[in-house]
């Protein structure tokens, strides 16, 4: 995976967040920052090139390093 300073507001559209779920719980999530979160796990999925969600629960981030990285990330696609 290449590493990259890339802006921090992103943007996904609505329509999108709408239909997009935890996909360890199936809960709702929420933007944040650089993230997609999920509060009942306390998980926050990385958003990628500013709009591309990266929902793998392997990739996720725990909300703890999220919180402590003030929501933004350097990684790219």
């Amino acid at each position: 995976m290449n590493f990259q300073v890339i802006n921090d507001s992103m943007s996904i559209p609505k329509d999108l967040m709408k239909i997009l779920a935890c996909p360890k719980c199936k809960g709702d999530v929420e933007e944040k920052g650089m993230f997609i979160l999920c509060e009942k796990c306390k998980l926050a999925y990385p958003v990628l090139d500013g709009d591309v969600p990266d929902m793998l629960i392997d990739d996720a981030w725990k909300m703890n390093k999220t919180q402590k990285a003030k929501f933004k990330h350097k990684l790219k696609l």
